[in-house]
């Protein structure tokens, strides 16, 4: 109804070919392309989700096909004076590109601050120089780290073996001075036993000769033998002299106990009987073996086997069997009151396998934390209160057992169950470790 109300634009030109052909191209043209356009930018939304706010080409594509249909609008409307349809698609438009420049407005200031791809490019390559340039310095730096921790480490350990190397050498002083003040002394009296017991032999039996020549005494005489019980004292009397002899033979025990275990006349590289050496520690515990306010009585097995002589340094395997086994009677005074009343046992054990000779030292006590596996073997790590522990036995033990004699030494803790400690030694070396 309303296209009867007016003419159609054409009307002025239609007679115009050209002038029509003109209009009709270029309208149709531009609508083609007002079409085709938003279909490149939705297309591109959709394969570029990383593009930044996307949504302003959709507003564009709106904007823009709305535009398209202006232009075909203008087309029809040569033949055609539907002039409010026309209207109201150019109000949608305006309505449209306001709203779209409003937002453009806006948005300027954030699509300014985009970086271009240029500029993206020196930043990444900036970036990736950066990057390249930490990563050298995290490097050096880690080498660094592990230089100093290397150098702790070796600091530590010559620490350690300056102590250990002071210890022994005062340990060797030591058992000198008090072998050589104890031997004379047991040797003069052990020595002269053999003479004390003739003598008293013969003493006795002149006194028996007295008794069958004169039977009957003097009262006098009589008395004097009922008051020191002369029966009583003949009886004795060897006795006596056999426990002065089993005194003295302990006590050189000892005292070649002490010798044997500081090799001092062995400290050079040689091939000894393990088991010597295991049996002069025991006796060195010998005290700390018995029942204390502590621990009860700890008994000590022995599971010897037929192992061969084994070339090592005697006074420093010694002083690994010392750490071992002080440690384990330690951790008997550690064990959980409910548990002390049980038996405390530590047993050794020896055997040969291939070219090693394993020495197995086993307790029953409290056993290690699995929290401290790793640090057992570490210098100065102790679980003992101050003054009670210096954290070197252990260490000390796995350098001269690793270090010096090319054996092994690991350890199998169990919490309230006990631990294990092996030890393999090489029965024999192609060439002698170096000290």
């Amino acid at each position: 109804m309303l296209s009867t109300i007016f003419i159609p634009h054409g009307h002025c030109y239609l007679w115009k070919t050209g002038l029509v052909s003109l209009h009709i191209i270029s309208d149709s043209l531009i609508t083609v392309a007002y079409f085709l356009i938003p279909i490149m930018l939705v297309y591109i939304v959709q394969k570029r989700d990383d593009v930044p706010f996307d949504w302003i080409f959709l507003c564009f594509g709106a904007f823009i096909v709305l535009c398209g249909f202006t232009h075909l609008a203008e087309v029809w409307t040569l033949w055609h004076p539907n002039y409010w349809v026309s209207g109201w698609l150019k109000a949608s438009t305006a309505a449209i590109s306001l709203s779209t420049a409003i937002v453009l407005f806006w948005l300027t200031p954030k699509l300014v601050a985009i970086p271009n791809v240029p500029k993206l490019e020196a930043l990444n390559i900036a970036l990736e120089k950066e990057i390249i340039e930490r990563k050298q310095i995290e490097t050096k730096l880690s080498l660094q780290t592990q230089h100093l921790e290397e150098t702790l480490l070796e600091l530590q350990r010559t620490q350690a073996q300056m102590i250990h190397t002071e210890k022994m050498s005062g340990l060797g002083q030591m058992v000198a001075g008090v072998a050589h003040e104890i031997n004379n002394p047991v040797s003069f009296v052990y020595s002269n036993l053999v003479p004390a017991r003739e003598y008293a032999r013969d003493f006795i039996e002149l006194l028996e000769l007295y008794q069958q020549e004169y039977s009957q005494p003097s009262e006098k005489i009589q008395e004097k033998i009922e008051e020191i019980e002369l029966d009583f004292i003949k009886d004795d009397f060897m006795k006596l002299l056999d426990s002065m002899e089993l005194g003295t033979e302990r006590i050189y025990k000892i005292v070649l106990s002490l010798r044997n275990f500081s090799r001092l006349d062995e400290a050079d590289f040689k091939a000894v009987d393990i088991h010597d050496g295991i049996d002069s520690t025991l006796m060195i515990l010998g005290n700390q073996l018995k029942a204390s306010s502590e621990h009860s009585e700890i008994q000590v097995i022995k599971e010897y086997g037929d192992i061969p002589r084994v070339e090592c340094y005697p006074s420093q395997l010694n002083q690994v069997f010392m750490n071992i086994l002080a440690n384990a009677i330690d951790a008997f005074e550690e064990k959980p009151e409910n548990q002390k009343a049980n038996d405390n046992q530590i047993t050794i054990s020896t055997c040969k396998v291939d070219n090693f000779v394993k020495i197995i030292i086993a307790d029953n006590a409290s056993g290690i934390p699995p929290e401290i596996h790793g640090n057992i073997f570490d210098p100065f790590f102790t679980t003992k209160e101050v003054g009670k522990g210096t954290g070197l036995g252990l260490s000390i033990s796995y350098e001269i057992v690793k270090d010096k004699h090319a054996g092994k030494l690991s350890f199998d803790s169990t919490p309230s169950e006990g631990t294990k400690f092996l030890i393999e030694i090489p029965v024999a070396h192609l060439k002698k470790i170096s000290r």
